[in-house]
């Protein structure tokens, strides 16, 4: 009788920047479904169209709200626009460390250039200052808000399933997110997989809901990721909300 073995442990920049060689053992199934199948890559329009809108958001930002560091968000995004055309060109099919990584970076410097937005708009909410002007306010914090919604699909897209390009591999056969389609055959067309606009579907009613909807996080990082969306979403809607209402009175 043979002692089972375990399988070797996988390093943790191995799993951060290049997900798509992580070989999963995997389960003997009759049907292998669509979506852990190898499949070319996803378009990359979605994406840069959504960093294009999110670039557009903050460069309207009022002066106050993004001082002193105006330009952080949409050079950092204007970037990463460049890295994903210039370096996968009309689908994410190429597998780098070197791209994850750039592609980590830049992300996590537009969260935290629209994080200080947030912050600094909640800071003058709490103190009564700053925007006096009901519709400038709402209008600054729903592109505020709009423009989270797209960081954090861009966060569930590049982690779900080791991102893009290891879902077109096939590298990782369990979900961090279930989507209907993934969960009952019958109910999607043949070869659906889910996409960019899958995950910015998810964020928007994440923000909205202020909890999931149809699809659910299965990892407990996903649980946590989409428990900090629903936080932020749900205190910056409380206080501009209340903060127009009493700029009306």
């Amino acid at each position: 009788m043979t002692t089972p073995t375990n399988p070797p442990r996988v390093r943790f920049w191995d799993r951060l920047l290049d997900p798509s060689r992580i070989v999963v053992e995997a389960v003997q199934r009759e049907i292998v479904p669509a979506w852990r199948q190898v499949t070319e890559g996803e378009s990359t329009v979605p994406v840069a169209a959504s960093i294009g809108l999110a670039i557009v958001l903050q460069v309207l930002l009022p002066d106050r709200i993004v001082q002193p560091v105006r330009w952080l968000f949409p050079v950092s995004a204007f970037l990463l626009l460049v890295v994903i055309i210039a370096a996968n060109g009309k689908r994410f099919d190429r597998p780098s460390r070197l791209l994850r990584a750039a592609t980590l970076l830049l992300i996590l410097i537009m969260s935290a250039a629209n994080t200080s937005a947030a912050a600094r708009l909640i800071n003058d909410l709490l103190h009564g200052r700053g925007l006096r002007d009901a519709g400038d306010l709402i209008l600054t914090g729903g592109a505020i808000w709009l423009t989270n919604v797209i960081i954090f699909a861009l966060w569930y897209w590049m982690f779900d399933r080791g991102g893009p390009v290891a879902r077109a591999r096939g590298a990782r056969a369990y979900p961090d997110f279930l989507f209907p389609q993934m969960a009952s055959g019958e109910v999607a067309k043949p070869g659906w997989r889910p996409e960019f606009f899958d995950y910015l579907y998810t964020s928007f009613t994440n923000a909205t809901a202020f909890s999931p909807t149809d699809t659910m996080p299965m990892s407990r990082w996903a649980k946590l990721t989409m428990m900090l969306q629903s936080a932020v979403a749900l205190l910056l809607a409380i206080l501009v909300i209340a903060r127009a209402v009493n700029v009306l009175r």
